[in-house]
């Protein structure tokens, strides 16, 4: 699992070809690109306080991307992690995992999921 904190996007960017925008922009990639992809969907996902996903797993991989408060994620060999709002978490293909809303408030993101989703057991509580 990798998470790329907002500033660590926003600073560590590669220049894009100026002949197709009107001024300097830049990019950082949190998803980069890959062969054909299985089936893929996009959601933004809300949950309300203490509420968290139970532990599963994507066949392609998961990106997230935080558009509302602060919450939860763990990957099933490290400790849970707090990210916030403009963080990226990248999930390799089939890394078990959860995420989730701790107990200050509610919590939302923006999903890429790619491949089916395997359902697994309950999660542990975030240690807030």
């Amino acid at each position: 699992m990798k998470i790329t904190r907002r500033a660590q996007a926003l600073a560590d960017l590669t220049p894009l070809d100026a002949a197709h925008f009107t001024g300097k922009a830049g990019a950082h990639t949190v998803l980069p690109a890959a062969g054909p992809l299985p089936p893929t969907s996009a959601a933004v996902v809300r949950f309300e306080a203490s509420v968290r996903n139970h532990w599963h797993a994507h066949a392609g991989g998961q990106l997230m991307i935080v558009v509302e408060g602060d919450g939860w994620v763990q990957a099933r060999r490290g400790g849970p992690q707090q990210i916030h709002v403009g963080d990226a978490v990248l999930t390799e293909p089939n890394e078990e995992h959860w995420h989730g809303a701790g107990s200050g408030g509610p919590f939302a993101h923006l999903v890429v999921n790619i491949g089916e989703t395997r359902w697994l057991e309950e999660s542990p509580a975030p240690p807030d």
